[in-house]
């Protein structure tokens, strides 16, 4: 008993004595894997702050808020959180729409958007790897008969999309009976939808919750057309600081931090949460 006792101490002392002469270098190392660089923060945040473009209404971009929480939303808490990474000043740009979000990405007057990364749109930027999957679905008013996503796509059907979104690019082409009505902002489609002006709304479902929040009686319909994959979007031209995007996407996705910031959003319709 008093050799094992006697073992026992010596591999105790050997732990603290390893932990004493190696624990900083490990925790620097684990610090420096998260963070950027000289030359990646030049490349990724060449203003000195990273300028994150953002757009309200949807969970997914930015909410607005003057209270104690703040602003909240997961492409505002990514975005404050990868600036962090950084070493450098979070700055939103809020813009009015998402388009306009992507035309400050590709002119580079933004640094970074999260956003759904679409062929299409890979044209004029670079994305990394999907860190969350929405639902794509429709949104009807409150007396509507359509009870099923078969029933929009029928003559006489009205269906809004929001100007120069990805959704307006999809179902211009795959919807074949039903006319595609656009919406200049998320705003405007909710006063669409109040007036009659409109027979469904269709974008991601994160959004489409919001938008019936505002809308008292309205239903987003069981099931999906589609599926939005939000990445982080670069300009083009920023290639040596795509490595570090990527693991800050993955690591936001494995580590909690999109699923904390989609709860602290309020988002709902994304798939299988558990995994964002």
């Amino acid at each position: 008993m008093k050799n094992e006792s006697a073992g026992i101490s010596g591999v105790f002392r050997w732990i603290v004595l390893f932990l004493a002469c190696f624990g900083p270098i490990l925790a620097g190392c684990a610090t420096d894997a998260t963070r950027a660089g000289p030359e990646v923060r030049q490349v990724l945040a060449p203003t000195g702050v990273l300028r994150v473009g953002l757009y309200p209404g949807t969970p997914t971009s930015i909410i607005p808020d003057s209270g104690p929480g703040g602003s909240r939303g997961v492409g505002h808490d990514l975005g404050k959180e990868f600036a962090h990474r950084l070493g450098v000043p979070f700055e939103p740009v809020v813009f009015q729409k998402n388009a306009e979000v992507l035309e400050a990405v590709k002119s580079g007057k933004v640094d970074v958007a999260f956003t759904n990364a679409s062929v299409e749109r890979a044209k004029n930027m670079d994305f990394t790897a999907p860190y969350m999957e929405i639902e794509l679905g429709y949104l009807v008013p409150l007396g509507s008969p359509i009870s099923s996503l078969a029933e929009v796509d029928r003559p006489g059907m009205r269906v809004g999309v929001t100007e120069k979104s990805s959704s307006d690019g999809t179902l211009s082409k795959d919807l074949k009976n039903a006319r595609v009505v656009r919406a200049a902002t998320l705003k405007k489609g909710i006063a669409m939808l109040s007036a009659g002006e409109l027979d469904a709304y269709a974008t991601n479902k994160a959004t489409l919750f919001e938008m019936a929040d505002a809308l008292p009686g309205s239903r987003v319909l069981v099931g999906r057309w589609g599926l939005e994959r939000h990445a982080l979007a670069l300009p083009k031209g920023r290639d040596a600081g795509m490595a570090f995007a990527r693991r800050f996407a993955e690591e936001a996705r494995a580590g909690g931090l999109v699923q904390a910031a989609i709860v602290r959003a309020g988002l709902r319709g994304t798939v299988d949460t558990k995994q964002q």
